[in-house]
């Protein structure tokens, strides 16, 4: 199942409306089961199954169909790849969604081959530490990302800045005035932006910004956190991706690693046998006992 839950992490997210619910969802499907995460903003729920699942689900909700479970895998993945990818344009499938306790039902509407067809998704709530997978840990890995992006950009302007002053020192001169800038201050611009900007950027709403604007950001940030655990568990560093997302200071240590290591096995050098000497080796004893060695190497 190892299989499914990376395949889940690298997905990016969508946004569902389904009645009066709102949700964002992701899911991945394979020959072998299928996983699925929904949230609504307040609460998260997952469900992971394999192929015996799906064949007793199946047969449970579809009497009158009979397919090998990798059958139904693919008609759901039919079913969900458009939903996911423009929710305004499901296909020919009805979704719903009811909640039975601290349960959340995903019912799918369709046909099979000529028949009708139907699933449900059983989700329950997701654990603390699949909520940290894949929400706390990419959102804070995003946050970290989005900061380096306006390190580099304030670097840019000042660079900006002092390639205009040089332009000005030589005698140069605007030929619109309008396109006159005033030198950049960061702390103004920074308060600037607390006072005037921060409430609307802020507006989550029902997570459609988050999903119109931010998903490919988030899917690199996924990526590389399991590309970063792929490689401490193929060096069997007990540290796996729990600090995927801030890797900064690891990265030299990681190149160390990747170091290339010779497979060519080194021949061990001659064992040296303790002797004792009163005086410096004569040459003729000395001849005599690196021969002696080589023959050694050679026997």
């Amino acid at each position: 199942m190892e299989e499914l839950e990376q395949g889940l992490l690298m997905q990016p997210w969508a946004w569902l409306q389904l009645a009066e619910n709102s949700l964002l969802a992701k899911a991945y499907i394979t020959r072998q089961g299928y996983a699925l995460l929904v949230s609504d903003l307040q609460q998260v729920w997952h469900e992971q199954v394999d192929t015996s699942v799906i064949s007793q689900r199946a047969k449970e909700l579809n009497k009158r169909l009979t397919a090998p479970p990798e059958a139904f895998l693919r008609h759901l993945d039919d079913l969900l790849r458009p939903l996911l990818k423009d929710a305004s344009c499901p296909g020919t499938a009805t979704f719903s969604c009811d909640r039975v306790a601290e349960a959340l039902i995903l019912q799918v509407r369709s046909e099979l081959s000529g028949l009708p067809f139907y699933w449900n998704f059983h989700c329950i709530l997701a654990s603390p530490s699949l909520v940290s997978q894949h929400l706390i840990r990419p959102l804070m890995g995003m946050s970290l990302a989005l900061q380096c992006q306006v390190r580099d950009l304030t670097t840019l302007l000042h660079m900006k800045d002092l390639e205009i002053q040089d332009y000005q020192e030589s005698g140069a001169t605007l030929s619109r005035d309008r396109l006159k800038t005033e030198p950049f201050e960061e702390s103004s611009f920074l308060e600037r932006f607390m006072v005037e900007k921060l409430p609307e950027a802020c507006s989550v709403g029902d997570g459609r910004p988050f999903i119109a604007n931010l998903q490919s950001m988030y899917m690199a940030v996924t990526r590389q956190a399991i590309q970063v655990g792929q490689k401490h568990h193929d060096t069997g560093d007990p540290h796996t991706s729990s600090s995927a997302f801030s890797q900064g200071t690891d990265n030299q240590r990681l190149n160390q690693l990747e170091e290339p290591v010779s497979s060519t096995p080194s021949l061990p050098g001659p064992e040296t046998e303790p002797t004792v000497s009163s005086g410096p080796m004569q040459k003729p004893q000395l001849l005599k006992v690196k021969r002696k060695k080589l023959r050694g190497l050679f026997s």
